[in-house]
């Protein structure tokens, strides 16, 4: 069942939008080397250490994308989110543009009490960016949409 903004989509978006939601996972081919990165990234979080986290995050989203043999993408961890309209805040962000590498940025701290996130809830995020990476490059999407196969 797609997401509600679905029906506002052009048939072109549609198109890629059930080419997104039809992959259920993507298989690294070498996880294990992966898992210790996720322990410094866990590591940094509990020690409050934006430094740590941000090359523990760039380590992992590297080993992502060559074990998957695409374009790297840069990763920065920033510090408190941004407040977006209403009481929404701003988790991570992917970016694209023309004679630029692709972008990840994440925060690591809430907007209303400047505390350090959990540590799922920042792993989760930054893979959520990773994907959108992984929809140009792996899946060659022209674009990445939030599908439910994307979650």
């Amino acid at each position: 069942m797609p997401f509600a903004y679905y029906a506002r989509l052009s048939r072109r978006d549609k198109a890629i939008y059930d080419r997104s939601d039809r992959v259920t996972s993507v298989v690294l081919p070498v996880p294990e080397p992966l898992r210790p990165m996720v322990d410094v990234l866990r590591q940094g979080l509990a020690a409050d250490n934006r430094l740590v986290v941000e090359k523990a995050s760039q380590a992992l989203a590297r080993a992502i994308t060559v074990s998957l043999r695409v374009e790297p993408v840069d990763v920065g961890v920033l510090a408190v989110r941004p407040r977006l309209r209403g009481a929404a805040e701003l988790h991570g962000l992917y970016t694209r543009e023309d004679g630029r590498p692709p972008r990840i940025r994440v925060w690591m701290r809430t907007v209303r009490y400047k505390r350090v996130v959990a540590f799922k809830t920042f792993l989760r995020t930054l893979l959520h960016e990773v994907c959108h990476h992984l929809d140009y490059t792996h899946l060659r999407l022209p674009d990445s949409f939030h599908t439910q196969g994307f979650f």
